[in-house]
């Protein structure tokens, strides 16, 4: 692996749809668990160890979740971009090349999705290596997927003249194709599956973005040069971006520059974009079945079934999905599992939120699980990170009231100070100023129980919080 002068640029938005339940707007895909023990975001972080300080895009919601994640798998040196609304990848990839450009710093850009699953890394690196030679001459290049089947779901990048190393000139991009063009692309044997990734010298990159695609550089060096930098994170403001045009890299700048190469790549490559592709991508047992998390299964083929709060049992099904989560449940045949995404724009038309987050929501300072509701009450249980801290804050439509089940707690309301053990309990009433804060090496848990006439998250008004929200 050369890891000279690489920058790895992790692209971390998105929200998965298709693989609702599980991924959803406040937890998409690049955060969860789905192929092993660590996440989406951290297995593609392992694979970059090596090279440069990595540069993350997330969504600003998100930014705190990121670091988290980099930080549990050891990795102390990165830069997170926040971006408060996504604007696609060209402008993702232009604020990485302008804070490098910024500091001064010419590097290679090497731009993953972080959603991604690959299977042989060694074959990975190896094709990093043979693109960095033209990276490092100007070359703008991307990863072309050799396609083992007529996959509909994939654009498609047709190769033109080979160059040395069995690296092509790109003759063109293609949109996803219908089964009968995509079984043609694969008899003709002149086209890779797009991955999105890509590798090109930041400077060049800048150049070529200048020339095709002047109004997405100008404004996203605006942006950045407005935004606000704290610590490892850099924040760009939403009046900023939202002007920036919505483009990705490929239509902006790939699909003009004849500076365009493909490095073929067979590494067992999967954008695990639905329930059916991770099927693909994990081992089965026997009858061709996946189970996860807590599933009993008898006399079932082909299937995936993922048990995460109760006890999953299957009977007699056959090329099933079946997903069981905290507050909602799917089932879907496989060969139709691309169109979980109308669920999903079924239940946002409906006003519900289950496409929006998970019944359990990360916050910075740890967690809160809602386990109970009815009219003017709601249950919940927080759990606060060691030496983790809640805003100071108010609510003017609800009170509450805190026990302690486990660790420490100190508590502050108006001008006094409480410190709280377990089974010991406090009351919070409407319009107090109150915060909340663990000051000990495991984790606190409390039961809150909310009740007032309206008992929604927007009911808070912070006066002072440490993660700057």
């Amino acid at each position: 692996m050369n890891s000279a002068n690489i920058t790895p640029v992790i692209l971390c938005g998105g929200s998965g749809t298709r693989l609702w339940p599980k991924s959803r707007k406040m937890l998409p895909k690049q955060m969860l668990k789905l192929t092993g023990e660590k996440t989406m975001l951290q297995h593609t972080l392992e694979r970059v160890r090596g090279y440069s300080k990595p540069i993350i895009l997330c969504n600003d919601d998100h930014r705190f979740m990121v670091a988290q994640q980099a930080h549990e798998i050891g990795l102390k040196e990165f830069t997170v971009i926040a971006e408060p609304i996504g604007r696609d990848t060209a402008p993702a990839v232009a604020f990485a090349a302008i804070a490098l450009d910024r500091d001064n710093e010419d590097s290679n850009l090497l731009v993953l999705p972080a959603d991604h699953l690959l299977e042989d890394i060694s074959q990975f690196h190896r094709a990093v290596d043979i693109g960095l030679q033209y990276s490092m001459q100007g070359g703008l290049v991307t990863f072309g997927v050799v396609p083992t089947t007529p996959e509909t779901g994939y654009g498609y990048i047709k190769k033109n003249d080979i160059e040395e190393n069995g690296v092509y000139r790109i003759e063109q991009f293609v949109e996803k194709p219908d089964r009968e063009t995509a079984e043609k692309y694969i008899r003709e044997g002149q086209y890779f599956w797009n991955s999105g990734m890509f590798l090109f010298n930041s400077k060049f990159l800048l150049q070529e973005l200048n020339a095709h695609a002047s109004e997405i550089a100008e404004a996203s060096a605006y942006a950045m040069k407005n935004a606000l930098v704290e610590s490892d994170f850099i924040k760009l403001h939403i009046s900023d971006v939202k002007v920036i045009p919505q483009k990705s890299i490929d239509y902006a700048v790939m699909e003009k520059t004849d500076k365009g190469y493909v490095v073929p790549l067979e590494c067992g490559w999967s954008d695990v974009g639905s329930w059916s592709s991770l099927w693909d991508a994990l081992s089965k047992d026997s009858e061709g079945n996946v189970a996860l998390g807590d599933v009993i299964m008898e006399r079932c083929k082909n299937s995936l079934v993922f048990g995460e709060e109760h006890l999953v049992a299957a009977v007699g099904v056959e090329d099933l999905v079946i997903v069981d989560t905290k507050d909602a449940i799917l089932v879907a045949s496989k060969d139709s599992v691309q169109d979980v995404k109308g669920i999903v724009a079924k239940i946002k038309a409906l006003g519900r939120d289950e496409h929006e987050a998970h019944r359990e929501v990360v916050r910075p300072w740890g967690k809160y699980d809602s386990i109970g509701n009815g009219p003017r009450f709601q249950v919940k249980r927080i759990t606060v990170n060691p030496g983790a801290s809640l805003s100071l804050q108010i609510h003017h439509h609800r009170a509450e009231h805190w026990v302690v089940v486990c660790g420490t707690a100190i508590v502050q309301r108006d001008q006094e100070e409480l410190m709280l053990s377990e089974n010991e309990s406090v009351y919070i009433p409407i319009g107090v100023k109150h915060r909340l804060t663990n000051p000990g090496l495991i984790p606190l848990e409390i039961i809150e129980v909310q009740t007032g006439s309206y008992l929604g998250e927007d009911d808070i008004v912070r006066f002072d919080d440490i993660y700057g929200r």
